[in-house]
């Protein structure tokens, strides 16, 4: 069984909000469970700990393999999150920045295909919750 990684869609405005790794791609908050974790706990720590605000968990969004280098795969569990104090975010020392990206105009943007499926789904699903 793959590891695995949970990641947040965290959308403010119609942007989405990306953190620049090493490999030179923009992604997701989140990352991976400690034992013993769920994967809502596993986010709430990693958000905490990647972006020093507090976390709620919406819907589970998606669950699918990626191969992050040749030959390593992890299964990619993401959720809607919203966050507490988007005005006063900070970066960890594992991530070289921070943007927040139209959410609908990713562009060349690089940002791996797992990471795009889940925000069309959570700006999908905001949108039908906004107009039911």
């Amino acid at each position: 069984m793959e590891p695995v990684s949970v990641k947040a869609v965290i959308l403010d405005q119609g942007r989405v909000l990306l953190l620049a790794n090493d490999r030179g791609e923009w992604e997701l908050p989140g990352g991976r469970l400690d034992r013993g974790e769920s994967e809502t706990e596993a986010l709430i720590r990693e958000i905490d700990e990647e972006l020093g605000v507090a976390a709620s968990v919406g819907p589970r969004l998606a669950d699918e393999p990626f191969e992050v280098i040749p030959g390593r795969i992890v299964r990619i569990v993401s959720y809607g999150c919203e966050i507490d104090g988007a005005d006063r975010l900070r970066i960890s020392a594992e991530h070289r920045d921070l943007i927040w990206a139209p959410a609908d105009a990713l562009g060349d943007l690089p940002i791996p295909a797992v990471y795009r499926r889940a925000i069309r789904l959570w700006v999908s699903l905001r949108i039908s919750f906004k107009n039911s």
